[in-house]
């Protein structure tokens, strides 16, 4: 990001200086000094916050402002905003309906012919309604931004060199054959 004479000018793209100079869209190309000496400044942004817990901003500086998401519903009614929490919970209600629709035709088909569900398809279900509940009391337990933030699925390498797995959200079993 890059600055003259507080507007913003991007390499690759031709710009005007104060005097009506239309210098080339190469300019990114010239020295550091021969920059400062055109007014030119380089604005290094800050790195923005997880959006998925933050809502934020950044201004033309680079400056970002950022306001923790709330973790709890407010309002009522038809005014009612959802928190994180609930916003979270929805998000891994819908992903379960999703699994488990993969699978409704066979026991759709048990309902219907009374032809058994296979033992595999069983345990997947049972396995994706038991990982939703602890998904949803994991979050239910978080009681700061910080807590939800440790939710996610992350993977990192250990100083073995192992890659070690964290974090429970949307790590969903799967249906083995």
């Amino acid at each position: 990001m890059w600055r003259y004479n507080g507007r913003s000018i991007r390499p690759g793209k031709s710009w005007r200086d104060d005097n009506g100079v239309l210098h080339p869209g190469n300019w990114n190309i010239w020295s550091a000094d021969y920059k400062a000496n055109m007014g030119i400044t380089e604005i290094i942004p800050e790195t923005p916050p997880d959006s998925r817990l933050y809502n934020w901003s950044m201004n033309s500086d680079g400056k970002i402002t950022s306001k923790a998401k709330s973790l709890d519903d407010s309002g009522s009614g038809e005014s009612k905003v959802l928190g994180l929490k609930s916003t979270l919970k929805n998000v891994v209600k819908k992903q379960q309906g999703s699994f488990l629709a993969q699978t409704d035709w066979v026991v759709i088909r048990k309902a219907d012919i009374d032809k058994e569900v296979p033992a595999n398809i069983k345990t997947w279900r049972d396995a994706i309604r038991t990982k939703a509940t602890e998904m949803e009391n994991a979050i239910d337990a978080s009681s700061s931004i910080e807590d939800i933030a440790k939710l996610w699925v992350t993977h990192k390498e250990d100083d073995e060199g192992k890659i070690v797995k964290s974090g429970i959200l949307y790590d969903w079993p799967e249906l083995e054959s």
